[in-house]
């Protein structure tokens, strides 16, 4: 074979199941199902508690997320205490070790005055026509709250910023529905309101890549086996 004939290396491939090391890599996780007094309104950014009978029979999914996840991870979470018990039934099923750093830049969308709105009368709210996967537009500025090109701003903040920290690393990121579409939309280069036609499950990963100082998008809405 001559040597204008030979293959030469090139791109930075998936080939194989397994994922390489030593890549900026984010595993994005959103929170578990919220109890379902709070899933009747607009809860947004509110604090609202998971839903304790879900978590426990959903035990099969947290123990397939802890196998997924690398070990050597690190890890952040959103202030909101449903993504924070996420992470601690999570890393109780793995036996994870390192601490959980609180990242308020992973947060919820805040929807301001609308918080705690019944789903009924949340669309008289609205000034501008909604998204059709999610609640509002991406343009939508709620009184007292942010839109999601705000939330699109803060959480790619947050991604650089942690991957120009931690080059190279694994990190878990316990997050929400809409920072990891906003996630999604900084990755991708999209507007916010494109990116909101992904689907985000609770307990779903979504892992992204920095490499060379571009995003890469290895899955979106990654679904754990609940049977364990």
């Amino acid at each position: 074979m001559s040597q204008t004939d030979k293959a030469v290396p090139h791109g930075h491939f998936l080939d194989t199941p397994e994922l390489p090391k030593g890549v900026t890599r984010f595993w994005m996780i959103r929170h578990a199902v919220v109890e379902a007094s709070a899933r009747k309104t607009m809860y947004g950014a509110l604090d609202v508690p998971l839903c304790r009978e879900a978590m426990a029979s959903q035990q099969g999914g947290y123990a397939t997320l802890a196998r997924r996840l690398p070990k050597d991870a690190l890890w952040y979470s959103s202030p909101l205490q449903r993504a924070q018990d996420t992470a601690v039934e999570i890393r109780k099923a793995g036996a994870f070790s390192r601490d959980v750093t609180i990242d308020g830049r992973f947060i919820e969308q805040s929807i301001g005055e609308w918080h705690g709105t019944p789903h009924s009368e949340f669309m008289s709210l609205l000034r501008l026509p909604p998204n059709p996967f999610w609640s509002i537009s991406a343009c939508e500025l709620p009184p007292g709250g942010e839109s999601m090109l705000d939330v699109g701003a803060r959480v790619g903040h947050g991604l650089e910023d942690l991957a120009n920290a931690h080059e190279g690393q694994d990190m878990v990121v316990v997050s929400h529905g809409g920072a990891i579409r906003a996630a999604l939309a900084h990755a991708l280069s999209v507007h916010p309101d494109t990116a909101l036609r992904f689907s985000i499950q609770n307990l779903s990963i979504t892992i992204l890549e920095r490499i060379d100082r571009l995003w890469r998008v290895v899955t979106v809405n990654e679904l754990p086996d609940f049977r364990g």
